[in-house]
């Protein structure tokens, strides 16, 4: 087999090896962001608990300020009733008197809601600091056990960039140009093999001329169809 070829097959091959460290990189990394993600949720929730407890709280004093407002004018509207002098100031006062009743039964009855509503959200956010707890021990735990999976991913792929190294000081720079401009697009099958006459790139056909220049690897053939770097395994040359 011509040198140069096999310097480009060897080169696939380890740069396929490099790509590969990536989706096991993303895959010890997604239990660590998942936690993370769902650590970061519970967080959002309990500020916006703590947020429409405030509101809840502000609504309830508004009411309360209410209701100390309406007993003093029913405390002044007793004291104002020693003075009537008239029928029609006596149903007037009736009537405002009757109002403010309303008014301070409504306020009490938005007090007691809202008291509902302030004490079920208190419960959820002390549940969710409790659930927040739990996530941020077993966050530390998953970490550790991510980092440690990446310090051993990461060794690996040390030792094949190391190879890559070694190679690249060997590889003719005008075949490895060659090589370098067909993976910018074919990436990964940049150098393919041939099977029953057919590239794997792009599965077509080539014609026996081209088969028989790959089978004999005197040079880099590469196909006629879409350009990819071709050659046979060992078993079948």
């Amino acid at each position: 087999m011509n040198q140069h070829l096999k310097q480009l097959i060897d080169l696939s091959k380890v740069d396929k090896e490099i790509d590969a460290f990536e989706p096991q990189i993303e895959e010890a990394n997604y239990n660590y962001e998942a936690a993370l993600a769902k650590t970061k949720s519970i967080e959002s929730d309990i500020e916006n608990l703590t947020t429409e407890i405030k509101e809840e709280e502000l609504k309830r004093s508004k009411n309360e300020l209410h209701l100390a407002e309406l007993s003093k004018k029913l405390e002044e509207n007793s004291k104002k009733s020693a003075d009537i002098k008239t029928e029609r100031e006596m149903k007037s006062l009736q009537l405002e008197e009757e109002i403010a009743k309303e008014q301070v039964t409504f306020a009490n009855e938005e007090i007691e809601r809202l008291d509902k509503i302030i004490e079920a959200k208190k419960e959820q956010t002390e549940a969710a600091k409790v659930t927040l707890a739990e996530l941020q021990s077993n966050l530390e735990s998953v970490k550790a056990d991510v980092d440690a999976k990446l310090a051993v991913i990461n060794k690996e792929r040390q030792e094949v960039f190391v190879a890559k190294e070694k190679l690249l000081s060997n590889v003719n720079q005008k075949g490895l140009a060659f090589y370098q401009k067909i993976r910018r697009w074919a990436k990964n099958t940049t150098v393919v093999p041939v099977e029953d006459q057919a590239c794997m790139g792009c599965h077509m056909i080539i014609n026996d001329k081209i088969y028989a220049d790959v089978i004999k690897a005197e040079d880099i053939t590469t196909c006629p169809h879409c350009g990819r770097i071709l050659h046979v395994e060992a078993s079948q040359e």
